[in-house]
């Protein structure tokens, strides 16, 4: 039956609303660009959430993608995520109302990523068995299981005196070319988890390659996936980096899988995030970080640990990148309030050709009496008693100042010194699992008064 003629206009209208509302996404409204300052396009006439993908229509006809990372009034806030060669004003702006995911499946395993989650290594297209979402799901803290068992890094210094529990999150903190690289290439090859994820973030693409075939090799990248977004990406596809190599290794993690998760590095994370907070107005705070960068670190950190009880883990370690060796850096300072322990690279090692350079006094894990013996605690305590005494007198020792006889404990430290130091450095091509780390560490500390 046809409607009333007189009611038609009303039922017209609710017609043409209900239509209106039950639109599909794609049909979006464009808008135009309005400005651009900087690495900031401000858009207007469109609207979209926040981490949604916009389309830039260059004058050629090609297209840019931005992403939108604020809003005020009418006006939308993107940043690009590759160059913006030919972006003219007026420009059309098209929401897509896509949202990133990240690919995943054991298809990842032993292939090169970048931001985006597209192949790097030129082997063909990535057949991913599913998306999961980029940012994550959060887990219920009480639902967490605690950790409870170790994880051999294939590190001596890190397996005997440093224990790293399943679960848990390290700091590798350290200035520029110090052995951060070679020590993370390390853990990945001789670790005994099943599934290794690398995050290059924001570090030099020369590093890139040379880290895949030199350092992690043929046998590490076969259950490794690698996701690289070097320095001269955009800061949101940094951001992007770090969070695929996240979201990854979640999924493996809720596949019940031991998960070895290394991030290179935290800092370029943070850098990124206030390149972008800054570009869009954030008031700098602390030594030039906005707040939002000190909001994102614990959001990342926090994903990473054990799932819930019966499952999957995701052991971390996150190099955080200390400028001028300064460990009271802003980002270094809230990067180990956050995370359980952290492991500090020494210069002066370093420059006299001891690797890795762990500056055993500095470091600590903060779960190693709660996954270990205490007899392994114990030895530990005195390794680190003696190491301590001999750097106290280190230079009276030098200058031959010190005369022996003097001090029982520096006696024993100057003795033992040469076997301390030994224990602590070990080849790069050649990995120590936890028994010979142990047995090694008895041997060297035997039951001497403390």
């Amino acid at each position: 039956m046809n409607p009333n003629p007189l009611r038609a206009p009303i039922w017209s209208r609710r017609l043409v609303e209900r239509r209106r509302r039950l639109a599909p996404p794609e049909l979006v409204v464009e808008g135009k660009l309005a400005r651009m300052v900087g690495l900031t396009l401000e858009a207007v006439g469109c609207h979209a959430p926040i981490g949604a993908n916009c389309m830039v229509v260059n004058a050629d006809g090609s297209h840019i993608e931005a992403e939108v990372v604020g809003f005020a009034a009418d006006r939308l806030y993107l940043m690009p995520t590759a160059t913006m060669s030919g972006v003219v004003p007026n420009a059309r702006v098209i929401p897509t109302n896509k949202i990133y995911q990240a690919p995943a499946g054991d298809a990842l395993l032993g292939r090169v990523l970048d931001g985006r989650g597209r192949p790097l290594d030129g082997r063909g297209p990535l057949r991913a068995e599913t998306t999961i979402p980029l940012n994550g799901h959060p887990i219920n803290p009480m639902a967490r299981a605690p950790i409870r068992e170790p994880l051999d890094v294939g590190v001596r210094a890190i397996n005997a005196l440093l224990s790293v529990g399943r679960g848990q999150r390290m700091g590798l903190f350290a200035g520029s070319g110090v052995g951060k690289s070679v020590l993370l290439g390390m853990m990945t090859r001789f670790t005994t988890a099943d599934v290794v994820v690398v995050g290059l973030i924001g570090e030099r693409g020369r590093e890139v390659k040379e880290f895949i075939e030199n350092i992690l090799g043929p046998e590490g990248l076969r259950r490794a996936v690698v996701v690289a977004v070097p320095a001269d990406d955009t800061p949101v596809m940094r951001l992007h980096g770090a969070a695929l190599a996240t979201s990854i290794a979640e999924y493996f993690r809720d596949q019940g899988k031991n998960v070895l998760l290394l991030m290179d590095s935290l800092t370029r994370y943070a850098q990124a995030q206030r390149e972008i907070a800054l570009a869009v107005g954030e008031p700098p705070a602390t030594k030039g970080y906005p707040p939002s960068v000190f909001a994102k670190l614990p959001q990342l950190v926090e994903r990473a640990g054990n799932g819930p009880e019966g499952g999957g883990s995701i052991t971390a370690f996150y190099t955080v990148l200390t400028e001028g060796d300064d460990l009271q850096d802003p980002i270094a300072d809230s990067a180990r309030a956050i995370l359980d322990g952290h492991v500090v690279l020494s210069r002066r090692l370093a420059e006299a050709g001891h690797f890795p350079a762990i500056d055993i006094e500095a470091s600590i894990s903060r779960v190693m009496t709660e996954i270990t013996a205490s007899e392994q605690q114990q030895a530990a305590r005195r390794f680190k008693q003696i190491y301590s005494t001999y750097q106290q007198n280190r230079d009276l020792i030098s200058i031959g100042a010190y005369s022996k006889g003097t001090d029982r404990a520096i006696d024993e430290s100057i003795d033992l010194h040469p076997k301390l130091m030994e224990f602590l450095g070990q080849e790069m091509h050649h990995g120590v699992n936890t028994c010979h780390s142990l047995e090694q560490l008895m041997a060297l500390i035997p039951n001497l008064p403390g």
